[in-house]
């Protein structure tokens, strides 16, 4: 009696751990859902800055342009800003090569990642295994020397 009481405490242990891989499942997977919404997210803030900027660009030149006919007194200022913007707009593209960069090296890292989660999985499985056949043999031969014991009497 005691030892099928021990077998269902190790089944119940079997399915709790099932439990929680399914529990650390789900949590990757949201974990992961919020990283790339994020991602997304970033993205699109930086290709709208981007777009901004070009914008401003566009805009600013065209500003540039017609202070050349005019002779501006505030010609040198214009030329400092547009400058600046200028510096701004290669920032801007340096961090979204950045960002591109960072996202490959997630992309590698989470494919390690899944990787050895799935090995973790396998090798969680195999043990799993290894341990219900040890318990099947001390079973085995604890019901032999049980056998021994009663027909010595």
């Amino acid at each position: 009696m005691g030892s099928s009481g021990r077998l269902s405490a190790e089944y119940t242990d079997d399915e709790a751990a099932s439990a929680d891989m399914s529990k650390l499942a789900i949590s990757f997977q949201a974990r992961e859902e919020e990283i790339e919404r994020k991602k997304l997210e970033v993205k699109g803030r930086v290709e709208s800055q981007l777009n901004r900027a070009e914008e401003q660009t566009k805009r600013l030149a065209q500003i540039w342009e017609e202070l050349e006919v005019l002779t501006d007194p505030m010609k040198k200022e214009v030329a400092a800003v547009r400058k600046r913007i200028d510096i701004v707009n290669r920032e801007l593209k340096s961090l979204g090569q950045t960002c591109q960069k960072k996202e490959k090296e997630y992309k590698e890292v989470f494919d390690v990642f899944q990787e050895k989660t799935n090995e973790k999985a396998q090798l969680t499985a195999t043990l799993m295994e290894m341990v219900n056949e040890s318990e099947k043999l001390r079973m085995r031969k604890l019901e032999e020397l049980s056998k021994i014991i009663s027909s010595a009497r």
